[in-house]
């Protein structure tokens, strides 16, 4: 017989051999880490694909060519539980931004949370004054993305989240270099950018189109001869005035041969002289003073109380939360029933007064206002403010479908001052201006990006069932899993 191993080296062979194994097992996950980093794969199995961007976006984030920084001051401990449920929502989506950018540090996405009242300073150099909203920030260039754009609600209910749709519009805007122009006319008394006063200064507006990347600049018609070739919203607000027949010539020429987008914003008591324009356009301006004496009409301090009409992109917003507008002394404006047949052309009232309401047309007679029939306009069904007008140009090839060259769109108001410091705050009115703004400069309609399902459960049980259930998991449950153990228990003895 040979001689036996000894203990030492029976030791020393078992200590290399775990010392093998430990090497072995840290090599291993190591590898599966290194390849779980640099190589992974994911896979969204959820019916909606919720967990996942969609294929245009990563094509635009794929040919980002400058780092993008999303600032996110949505609070996830918020108390109201529609802020909380966004910050998850939005939370997740930029995620999947950041790893959809991961590869490519020269166009990566960096996201950062804060709290304004808690980094009130960080927040004040962002030029965040308000919680609750999203910052897109790309070099000089930045983009506010509001909470109302996050969701599609319908009777006060989320229906879907578009979030994607939002942030990925928001990111191309602000890495592109160029910004869109917006102007506002002068020279007629019109309401002024840098005024600060309540009820005739823009100032408030210009700084909101300036966080959303707009420029916005003057302009005299009569001075320059002539509509600038990079102005992509031309807006009138409440001149006091009229607009002679070049200027007015300019403003036509500027819609129908350039396809252009106007804004007029037209007080009550000022003719502005643009009778022309607006038969173009399927409008017709009444030079009259609109009164509503019912008590879900006017407001406590007299303001006209408007809500929606039509399903339009001006009016989603207000339609899905049930928001009405507040203006002040306003006109009608209505499609014109006169109007040329244009097939290409779309006339669609988007905003109106309840029924009890009248347009007044002695309202320069200093006397009480009272509906006098067969003169004053009458509210029956109900008085159009807002109305926008849209004119297609379609043409064919050969046997193929029709599509669509840009089109000239056209929104008239009866009222002006609702865009001033003093009514800007309201509930509504800066959504509504800003979501005319988006669809006259087509801010974001090419984005192919299906808004997500939210998936709402509800159960609804009655009062005996419920008893039932509540029996159920105190006594069943409990017995059930007693009555296994005496059978293991059982089972085992014998």
């Amino acid at each position: 017989m040979g001689k036996p191993p000894s203990f030492r080296a029976v030791r020393w062979t078992r200590t290399l051999n775990l010392l093998a194994q430990a090497v072995l097992f840290v090599t291993l996950f190591a590898g599966l880490n290194y390849l779980a980093v640099h190589y992974a794969w994911r896979f969204d199995l959820t019916e909606n694909r919720s967990h996942s961007i969609s294929p245009e976006t990563r094509a635009y984030l794929r040919n980002l060519d400058k780092p993008v920084r999303v600032v996110v001051t949505l609070s996830e401990n918020s108390e109201n539980e529609e802020i909380a449920q966004a910050f998850r929502d939005v939370s997740g989506l930029l995620r999947e931004y950041r790893f959809a950018t991961a590869g490519t540090p020269r166009a990566s996405i960096t996201v950062e949370f804060i709290d304004v009242f808690q980094r009130r300073r960080d927040a004040e150099a962002l030029g965040i004054e308000q919680p609750n909203t999203i910052l897109v920030i790309c070099e000089d260039r930045t983009r506010v993305v509001r909470l109302d754009e996050l969701y599609e609600v319908r009777n006060q209910q989320k229906q879907a989240f578009r979030g994607e749709r939002a942030l990925t519009a928001a990111i191309l805007d602000v890495s592109s270099p160029q910004k869109k122009k917006i102007y506002f006319l002068t020279g007629h008394g019109e309401m002024s950018l840098d005024d600060v006063s309540p009820d005739r200064g823009l100032s408030a507006l210009e700084a909101e189109l300036t966080a959303r990347n707009f420029a916005v600049e003057p302009l005299d018609l009569a001075l320059a001869g002539h509509i600038p070739e990079d102005a992509a919203v031309i807006v009138i607000a409440g001149p006091q005035g009229r607009y002679d027949a070049v200027e007015e010539e300019l403003l036509r020429q500027y819609l129908s041969n350039r396809a252009g987008r106007v804004l007029a914003l037209l007080a009550p008591g000022f003719p502005p002289g643009l009778a022309d324009l607006f038969y173009d356009w399927g409008v017709l301006v009444d030079d009259v003073l609109i009164y509503d004496r019912s008590p879900t009409g006017q407001s406590e301090t007299g303001d006209l109380i408007l809500p929606a009409l039509a399903n339009h992109p001006l009016t989603s917003s207000l339609l899905g939360y049930k928001i009405p507008l507040r203006f002040g002394p306003s006109r009608s404006v209505r499609p014109d029933p006169g109007r040329t047949l244009d097939p290409n052309l779309e006339v669609t009232p988007l905003v109106a007064t309840s029924e009890q309401a009248w347009g007044e047309r002695n309202y320069r007679e200093r006397v009480v206002p009272v509906y006098d029939v067969g003169v004053d306009l009458p509210g029956a069904p109900r008085l159009f403010v807002v109305t926008a007008s849209e004119r297609r140009a379609a043409r064919k090839i050969a046997d193929t479908d029709a599509f669509s060259i840009p089109s000239g769109r056209l929104v008239t108001y009866g009222s002006a001052d609702w865009i001033a410091n003093g009514r800007l705050g309201v509930i509504g009115n800066l959504t509504f201006f800003l979501s005319a703004i988006n669809w006259t400069t087509d801010r974001d309609p090419d984005l192919n990006v299906p808004a997500r399902p939210i998936a709402q459960f509800q159960l609804a049980l009655s009062q005996q069932q419920l008893q039932r259930l509540r029996y159920s998991l105190l006594f069943v449950l409990p017995g059930l899993a007693a009555l296994l153990g005496i059978v293991v228990y059982w089972t085992r003895r014998n």
